[in-house]
């Protein structure tokens, strides 16, 4: 045990400390008159350790021994209160008391303990200052229950607990979603009872006194039941979390264990008896598959923030205003990032009339979030009296770091580049946010390579988490450093990619789409195709996506470049036939599907069916049945052969940037962990002979097998095998 209790206690520096070395963490206990003050110290965000857990444990049994305490106030040290629990004790043989021994400790408590917030309390912390009888909270600390995007749910009680708080419908809400709200807002909600006036542990001891003095009863939150009561017999509250889970969390294991925690909560009226049902759905989501793939996501999303050759003590530099030429979908979608931030954007475009039309339309998207609630009019005019437009690139001069958002085309690209260096203050970033052109192409047109880089935003650029930046040879670690700052100031996952046709995720996606296009001719239909690849999680399938981006980009190009219709690849013979016909997708409510008029629910067609048969015959193909499994294969398997490649050239640093990439930028499930991880869940040696059999029946680039693939398979290693 950390501290035997026949030892003297030491008060006001005493400390209740891991006795046994593996132990981490500690809570240090001092008495401040009659109130026990309980300091969390598990540095650096606190989390529910075991010599955490050891010192809750200890410091609530010695505050009730000591009949000088009337109260116990419980706070952390330094940003957070408690971050929640130490994932890295997960799936281990835990040391010391359990979180729910301390919570039982806590619960049991003859005197009141008040739970002062001072800063984060996620997870597992917040369901300790659930178990407090009352909570007082720093205008700045961040209160959430973020277990779903790990896969898992809060299993110490916040499943009983907060909807006898707060009603089941406002706590579904919370726990379905996982996003944190500040202190104020916690208090509005019911979560909180007090927001602090200066020091939180100041005003927490306050407020504890104020409680002794009034012989104010113990708040046990287990033991409220109106609030659920009232909520009994309420099925629509059920039907309407299980609504918003399937729209917001797809595919997601653990909400609706979590809609079944609350169900309990509300209808069984017994707090044991719905921890009891807690703790069984807790137990299923951590041995769920899906557990396993987010709880990758979140440690890789921290991960490719570490670039190797850039020392993290690297100079960056402050990006206090920026430049955006081109104000159309990708560079309004832009500017509207760094305005979001409070970054002021001088916007350029060729002439008025098209700066006009571009500024207009940030404006309009602005004013739907008006419509929708999300802003106010005022942060509109904020954000707004922050933009400049211009058609004079002089102008871009002051600008710490200017984009280019032009249309994909290298020459033009390499006259803009030229025409920022000119303009440009010394020290400043020029950046690109081509989607696969030749960064080191454009760097060589100005003096300065080195301050050359490619910020690749993904449509809408304005909503998409993914920045996904491009080094050329020559461009500084301090470019780079900046860059990967600025990815984060503009709430953007920002991923380092090396130089190459596509970099990373576009690269891959060639022969994603050419499998889509071969597979329809050889037996299958692009509903089929599409919804097998729903039915795995993606938002949407390749057809659909085309119809999306619309079929007309491709065929426009085609034309113009005078291809001709022999030469057209056989994987884009459909789409152009379809072009002919003026279907160009949900522009004209017409594409691979039908439109009804104002929907963007895509209707399949008959009339498509037959023209992609008809073209099957007229290449020579025959068509045979194709099952959803090979459909499936057929267009991932390619990503992962594609990605090996990837990684073999450096282009990618490791398997984890690949996942990241690929789930923020083009809609892998997150539930799979990416397609890198994925592939290792499947089995390497799986993929491999896939990869093989399917080369022998139909042939192409796409089913080469990847070196690295088979020197893993050989050597039986994994992906992951290569993260170091």
């Amino acid at each position: 045990m950390a501290l035997g209790f026949d030892e003297p206690l030491r008060q006001n520096a005493g400390q209740f400390y891991q006795g046994e070395r593996h132990m981490k963490g500690t809570v240090h206990y001092e008495t401040r008159d009659n109130i026990a003050l309980m300091t969390i110290d598990n540095p650096p965000v606190n989390p529910l350790s075991s010599g955490v857990r050891q010192g809750l444990n200890d410091g609530i049994n010695a505050a009730l021994a000591d009949d000088s305490v009337k109260a116990i106030v419980l706070t952390g040290a330094g940003r957070a209160f408690i971050a929640g629990a130490d994932i890295s004790e997960f799936g281990g043989k835990a040391e010391g008391p359990s979180l729910h021994d301390c919570l039982n400790t806590m619960d049991a408590s003859s005197k009141p303990i008040v739970a002062a917030i001072n800063g984060t309390a996620f997870g597992g912390g917040l369901e300790v200052a659930l178990c407090c009888h009352y909570r007082v909270i720093a205008p700045s600390a961040p209160v959430g229950l973020p277990e779903v995007k790990l896969g898992l749910l809060p299993g110490a009680g916040g499943t009983q607990r907060l909807p006898r708080l707060i009603g089941a419908a406002k706590a579904l809400d919370f726990m379905i979603t996982g996003d944190p709200i500040p202190g104020p807002k916690a208090k509005a909600l019911g979560i909180v009872d007090e927001v602090a006036e200066g020091d939180v542990v100041d005003s927490a001891i306050a407020y504890a006194q104020q409680l002794i003095a009034n012989g104010s009863p113990i708040r046990r939150i287990r033991d409220e039941e109106d609030i659920v009561a009232a909520d009994r017999g309420n099925a629509e509250i059920f039907d309407n979390a299980r609504k918003t889970a399937a729209r917001k969390m797809r595919k997601r294991f653990a909400p609706e264990m979590i809609v079944q925690c609350v169900e309990a909560a509300v209808n069984l009226g017994d707090f044991d008896a719905g921890i009891k049902v807690e703790q069984e759905s807790f137990a299923k989501c951590l041995q769920h598959p899906q557990r396993e793939s987010l709880i990758h996501m979140f440690f890789a999303e921290r991960e490719v923030a570490k670039i190797p050759d850039v020392p993290k003590d690297t100079a960056t530099q402050d990006i206090a205003s920026a430049a955006v030429i081109g104000c159309g979908t990708m560079g309004g979608g832009i500017a509207m990032c760094f305005l979001n931030v409070g970054i002021p954007v001088t916007s350029l475009e060729m002439n008025q009339e098209a700066l006009d039309r571009g500024i207009g339309v940030i404006k309009r998207n602005y004013d739907i979030q008006v419509q929708r609630g999300r802003m106010t009019a005022e942060q509109v005019d904020q954000r707004m009296a922050l933009l400049t437009g211009t058609t004079d690139y002089a102008d871009l001069g002051q600008a710490d770091v200017i984009v280019e958002a032009i249309y994909e085309n290298i020459d033009v690209k390499v006259e803009a580049f030229q025409k920022m260096d000119a303009v440009a203050k010394p020290g400043a970033i020029l950046a690109s946010n081509t989607s696969g052109l030749d960064v080191d192409k454009m760097a060589a047109a100005t003096k300065r390579p080195e301050s050359v880089i490619g910020l690749h935003f993904f449509s809408p650029a304005n909503v998409m988490r993914l920045l996904e930046i491009v080094r050329g040879a020559d461009t500084s670690k301090e470019t780079i450093a900046t860059s990967m700052k600025l990815g984060r100031t503009l709430n953007k996952i920002a991923v380092l990619s090396g130089n190459a046709p596509g970099f990373i995720g576009n690269r891959m996606l060639g022969g994603y789409t050419r499998q889509a296009g071969e597979i329809i001719l050889q037996g299958a239909t692009p509903y089929q195709v599409d919804n097998a690849l729903l039915q795995f999680g993606m938002p949407m399938g390749p057809f659909q996506m085309n119809d999306l981006v619309g079929l007309d980009l491709g065929w426009r190009a085609r034309k113009l470049g005078g291809m001709k219709p022999e030469d057209v690849p056989i994987t884009a013979r459909v789409a152009d036939k379809l072009c002919e016909m003026d279907r160009f997708g949900q522009k004209t409510n017409r594409g691979f599907y039908i439109y009804p008029e104002g929907s963007r629910a895509g209707q399949p067609d008959p009339e498509v069916v037959s023209i992609v048969e008809e073209t099957s015959a007229e290449l020579g193909i025959s068509r045979t049945e194709i099952d959803d499994d090979e459909v499936l294969k057929r267009c991932l398997y390619p990503l992962i052969n594609e990605g090996a490649r990837i990684l073999e050239d450096g282009i990618a640093i490791r398997p984890c940037d690949i996942d990241i990439v690929y789930i923020n930028g083009y809609g892998f499930p997150e539930v799979t962990g990416g397609p890198m991880f994925w592939a290792d869940q499947q089995g390497l040696d799986n993929i491999l002979a896939d990869i093989k059999r399917f080369g022998e029946a139909y042939g192409g680039p796409n089913w080469e097998p990847a070196p690295l693939l088979e020197r893993l398979v050989a050597e039986g290693k994994t992906f992951a095998s290569l993260q170091g």
